[in-house]
């Protein structure tokens, strides 16, 4: 048998609490330590200071403007359903007053409702619309700049094609299939062949404008039949600017995940610093002999 000793419950003494010190400030050291983070910024993309670092690149450009302009389209596709509710509870209201007179608040809470939502859609609209061609420029640098081959046609002519009413109805489709070909890292001598996604977005493209036309012709004609049938017209092209909307942000969308890295359009992404070249060395003291490890 072994025999062990112990010391009995409540034989030594207790250890006394430690005092709380009063804050003297942040820590200070006589070097600088060797540890702790690398003398860096954080920022996206991450730049050394010291070092040569140029401006944003395409495809750091092409992330911040498709975030932008997607938040932008979902709001104008709000808008514009708005927008149609107001001119369809207006019909409605038309053709209520044909047996009934209307009261002059609702008619007057109606006529303000159409008005701030048309406004609002017209000027959201105009943002939606030089965001868009902003990223489709922006957009097919970085596809060039992935894929080594230069864009399909020249820069004046995607403007044209884009700007020029009439000219962009036939154009924009072109346009936006050869900007696929090239995200989808196709070969640059095969033909471009759009997907169901483009074709749908060319064909609510080309009847949002055939809409519009009709309905700066039909503000031409005179007569109470005619006016009324004006905003059920408006009512039509409200609900083909939603869904030319969505299917612009989802175009956006889709083809910035598959130009940008994966990950780059989350929020939650958070930046790494995998290694540091050319920065330089930091200025560092020699260290103390007498001090202790």
């Amino acid at each position: 048998m072994r025999w062990v000793a112990t010391v009995p419950p409540g034989a030594a003494p207790r250890p006394r609490p430690a005092r709380s010190q009063p804050y003297t400030g942040p820590p200070r050291y006589p070097v600088i330590p060797r540890w702790g983070f690398p003398n860096l910024v954080w920022r996206s993309p991450t730049a050394v200071p010291g070092t040569a670092s140029g401006g944003p690149q395409p495809m750091q450009r092409l992330v911040l403007i498709a975030r932008n302009v997607s938040a932008v389209l979902w709001i104008l596709a709000a808008l514009a359903l708005i927008a149609a509710c107001a001119e369809v509870w207006r019909y409605v209201l038309l053709v209520q007053s044909r047996n009934s007179a209307l009261s002059s608040d609702v008619v007057a809470m109606s006529d303000v409702l159409v008005l701030i939502a048309s406004m609002l859609t017209f000027v959201m609209a105009a943002f939606g619309f030089a965001g868009t061609v902003w990223w489709l420029f922006v957009a097919r640098t970085a596809a060039a700049e992935e894929s080594g081959a230069a864009p399909a046609r020249p820069s004046w002519q995607v403007f044209v094609g884009t700007i020029a009413p009439g000219p962009n109805l036939v154009l924009a489709g072109p346009i936006l299939a050869e900007l696929e070909h090239a995200v989808l890292r196709k070969p640059v001598a095969e033909r471009p062949r759009p997907s169901r996604l483009v074709l749908t977005w060319w064909g609510a493209w080309v009847g949002n404008g055939l809409l519009l036309l009709l309905m700066v012709l039909w503000r031409t004609r005179d007569g109470v039949q005619a006016q009324a049938d004006g905003v059920l017209l408006n009512a039509v092209v409200d609900l083909s600017a939603v869904l030319l909307t969505v299917l612009t942000a989802l175009v956006v969308g889709r083809f910035t995940r598959l130009l940008a890295p994966i990950g780059a359009l989350s929020p939650r992404q958070r930046p790494r610093v995998l290694s540091v070249s050319g920065a330089p060395e930091p200025v560092r003291q020699e260290r103390p002999v007498t001090a202790t490890r």
